[in-house]
């Protein structure tokens, strides 16, 4: 068993929270105005729930990266790094343009590439670590979900 590093236990965790920190400077000021205006489908859940799940997502993923970092093996690291970070950045920009920017439409092409991203980053994990893949499976199926209704609130509005 390797010894746990907190210096890579702090870092995936900041890493991950800071793509939620900068998400939400988008996201928070436009739920009570822009988002509530929104003809919303019959299947979006009530604000409220988003916080939690996204918590512990955004923990989910550190795990991840942390086990990722942590595993010995002879396969590179680097490319599922680099995927990871890819598909944080996309998070990201997913609430800056549907939240920030008020596009739904650009947001719908944001979230079908974030999960293309994040199923590759999963791939890319499961080399490595097995753990850290299956740790990413919520976060898929959410943003499966968030993608169905990202589109039907485009299509609606």
């Amino acid at each position: 068993m390797k010894k746990v590093s907190i210096t890579k236990l702090v870092g995936s965790i900041a890493l991950s929270f800071l793509a939620g920190a900068i998400g939400s400077l988008a996201t928070i000021p436009n739920i009570p105005s822009w988002y509530a205006a929104l003809n919303k489908p019959f299947f979006s859940p009530p604000n409220w729930v988003f916080g939690p799940v996204w918590t512990l997502l955004y923990l989910l993923m550190s795990v991840s990266l942390y086990l990722l970092l942590q595993t010995r093996s002879k396969l590179s690291k680097r490319c599922a790094c680099i995927l990871f970070g890819a598909q944080l950045a996309l998070n990201a920009l997913w609430s800056l343009v549907f939240f920030g920017a008020h596009q739904p439409w650009l947001g719908a092409v944001i979230i079908v590439l974030l999960l293309v991203m994040i199923v590759w980053t999963s791939v890319a994990f499961w080399r490595i670590n097995r753990v850290a893949s299956y740790l990413l499976v919520p976060y898929i199926m959410w943003v499966t979900f968030a993608s169905c209704l990202n589109i039907a609130v485009a299509v609606l509005n």
